[in-house]
This record gives C-alpha cells, structure tokens and sequence, in this order.
C-alpha cells in the first residue's frame, strides 16, 4: 500500500475529529436534549440550525468522499481500523478544548488503541 493513502486515512480521521469537536460545541450552544418526543423534535431541529451542528455535519459529509476513494484502494481490514485513531485525538482535543475530565485509565486506553493500529497496518504502508 502506498504510503499517499495512509496519508488519506490520516486526513480522513482528522476531519472526523473536526467533525466531532464541531458538533460538540453546537451542541453545547443548543443545551441538553430531553423530555418528551415533541421536546426532542423541537431541540433537534433546533440543534440543526446551528453553525456548528451544520459544520459538522458537512465536514462528516466530506468524509463519506474520502472514505469511498479510501475503500476503493485499500483492504477493509486495514482501512477500518485506522479509523479507531479518531479516538486519540478526539480524547485530545476534548480535554483541550473543552476541558474534559480525561481519567488516566482512558489514556491508557488510547494507547492501547495505537498500539492495535500499528500491529494491524504493520507491513501494508512500506510501498
């Protein structure tokens, strides 16, 4: 595989991560979502409207794009799992910019992570 796609997975994750923080922070503006069915209808569409919900989704959107392009040239069974990276940097920014409580134990979990990516694409990027 060559290493230009693992370059479009990256960037793929990344925009996802983006994706994340952006409909997060939307989401934060809207408030919570709760009460009966009418509520949550109402808070929904609510929460559709705003600047960040509709830029995250957009940018999910574009990561459908990439993703087919993805597909198309490497194996599922490497590709997919690449996609757990999004975990780390989500854990990452969350606590930067949101100012998460990230517990040591998620941490350690997030490495754990790494380590599983790096021993399932192990071999497939040296070309």
């Amino acid at each position: 595989m060559k290493m230009k796609n693992f370059f479009l997975i990256f960037c793929n994750v990344i925009l996802s991560v983006i994706g994340q923080l952006l409909l997060k922070q939307g989401m934060n503006q809207v408030g919570k979502i709760e009460g009966h069915l009418s509520e949550i209808v109402t808070r929904v569409l609510h929460a559709l409207s705003n600047p960040f919900v509709i830029g995250g989704i957009s940018v999910y959107g574009s990561t459908t794009l990439i993703w087919l392009v993805i597909l198309s040239r490497v194996k599922l069974s490497v590709a997919y799992p690449m996609i757990s990276l999004g975990y780390i940097f989500t854990i990452l920014f969350s606590w930067l910019i949101f100012k998460e409580n990230v517990p040591k134990l998620r941490v350690l979990g997030g490495f754990v992570i790494c380590i599983g990516v790096y021993l399932v694409s192990r071999g497939e990027f040296g070309d």
